[in-house]
């Protein structure tokens, strides 16, 4: 039987409990969720570090958007970098373009060299980028350890084909791990369409508020965003992900 990983990007530090709960292998730590995600808090980190015995990748990115960030953007990410390994943490995620579309290979190679030694995912920076199999080479190059892709669509179920190019190109250098909208219903065809081994997923369900009060006059966020409504991790989920690599694989 061939391992795979279930990695979960977690929004918060009870999704990351409950991801590790529901037997998944590592977690990408964020915040922000609707911003794309941006990086957690020293103090949530801090706690969620304590709390988890799976590993623990961060997030680093100062701010939803594009990536082509600038001087100070780029410094607040090397301090983040630096504070998640002094938390403790396993690996950071991040993701550095050009203006012209290519990666910021000078960028990408100081964080992975102030990263070490934990691990270096570039993340779905790369599915914007001018021509992939280049960046898959610059990345390669740079030292990181795995690219976050959806196969520069959406959802990564409608991009298993240059998933699986991508996998077949990098022939072990590095790790090609799908991610984008996969969860129970496809799993199974993206594994067998792309032949990877490490899969990215979110399976959150909705859960109410315990709040009985309620103004629903006032929003503290955007007008569609439910203050009442959490988006958390859900275990039985991730159990029934799990199961069905399991037995597929």
């Amino acid at each position: 039987m061939n391992k795979f990983i279930l990695e979960i990007c977690a929004n918060s530090v009870e999704s990351a409990f409950l991801a590790e709960l529901g037997g998944a292998h590592r977690v990408e730590f964020c915040e922000n969720i609707l911003e794309g995600g941006t990086t957690p808090s020293y103090g949530a980190i801090s706690l969620a570090r304590k709390m988890l015995r799976i590993d623990f990748n961060i997030l680093i990115r100062p701010r939803g958007g594009d990536f082509l960030y600038s001087e100070s953007e780029f410094e607040i990410m090397c301090e983040d970098v630096v504070m998640a390994k002094q938390l403790g943490a396993d690996g950071v995620v991040v993701g550095f373009l050009l203006s012209d579309g290519s990666v910021d290979k000078k960028r990408t190679k100081k964080l992975v060299k102030l990263a070490k030694p934990m691990s270096v995912t570039f993340h779905r920076a790369f599915d914007v980028c001018k021509d992939p199999y280049l960046a898959l080479e610059d990345i390669i190059g740079c030292g990181c350890n795995r690219i976050l892709t959806s196969g520069r669509t959406n959802k990564a179920e409608n991009g298993t084909e240059i998933i699986k190019k991508l996998i077949e190109i990098a022939n072990d250098r590095i790790i090609i791990m799908p991610g984008s909208g996969i969860d129970e219903s496809n799993i199974e065809e993206i594994y067998k369409k792309t032949g990877a081994n490490e899969f990215h997923a979110s399976l959150r369900t909705s859960f109410e508020s315990g709040m009985i009060y309620r103004n629903t006059e006032v929003s503290m966020g955007t007008n569609d965003k439910n203050d009442y409504k959490r988006i958390l991790t859900d275990p039985d989920r991730v159990k029934k992900v799990i199961e069905i690599l399991s037995r597929i694989k």
